[in-house]
């Protein structure tokens, strides 16, 4: 099971050091980005059919405002626009984490 040992903001970035040793480095933009929230990433209609929204973003919506724990199992992000429904799982931290560009786990 995945666990967060410590989180350190740092400029742009959120550093996750996991209680198995690895390091992510998440960009926030890239964070808001892929926020898991209906708001973000669209529910289904009746029908099954998911229609992403549109999504219009700001300077400040890249700037984090805080974060808290959600059980032992994700952390809910808060930006600076006042955007904070998404709860990012820790497969999801550690899956944006291994992905990112230049960034990534270690």
């Amino acid at each position: 099971m995945l666990a967060i040992e410590n989180i350190v903001v740092m400029e742009n970035e959120l550093a996750i050091a996991w209680a198995d040793g690895k390091e992510s480095y998440l960009e926030l933009e890239a964070l808001r980005r892929a926020c898991p929230c209906a708001s973000c990433q669209g529910e289904p209609d009746a029908t099954g059919r998911v229609v992403r929204p549109q999504v219009n973003y700001s300077e400040r919506s890249f700037l984090l405002g805080s974060y808290q724990p959600v059980g032992g199992y994700a952390l809910q992000i808060h930006f600076a626009d006042g955007h904070g429904t998404g709860i990012y799982s820790f497969s999801l931290l550690r899956e944006l984490g291994a992905s990112s560009p230049g960034q990534g786990e270690s």
